[in-house]
């Protein structure tokens, strides 16, 4: 088989992934499109190893290390992720990207609130 044919599954893998991470709002989807993203650079790791090894006499077969590597902290990394998530959906209600970029508790104790200040100031 050629090289060509998982490279440009690779390429078509990670270009899905990344349209995934830019474009979902969930939080669930945006981590499969990590780990979409992560599967396309291991298919890319073993394809390139297994042609090198054809060239080469010795082989150390990194490649197939390198994924399980990967793999391993993948792994991790969407555990600790729906860790998250699940918390976060525990606290707010809600696993949307877009109403989640506040993740302030509600106004800071040490900082004045700004009408309160205004209405210092009129009754005065």
């Amino acid at each position: 088989m050629h090289l060509a044919y998982p490279a440009v599954l690779s390429a078509l893998l990670f270009c899905t992934g990344v349209y995934g991470v830019l474009a979902r709002r969930n939080a669930i989807l945006v981590l499969m499109s990590v780990e979409l993203m992560l599967n396309a650079v291991n298919l890319n790791l073993v394809a390139f190893d297994v042609w090198l090894s054809r060239a080469a006499e010795e082989t150390l077969h990194s490649g197939q290390a390198l994924t399980l590597f990967t793999i391993a902290i993948a792994a991790a990394e969407i555990g600790i992720g729906l860790a998250i998530v699940l918390a976060v959906h525990r606290n707010r209600g809600t696993s949307d990207i877009d109403k989640l970029r506040d993740t302030a508790e509600g106004p800071e104790t040490g900082r004045p609130d700004s009408s309160a200040a205004e209405k210092a100031e009129a009754t005065a």
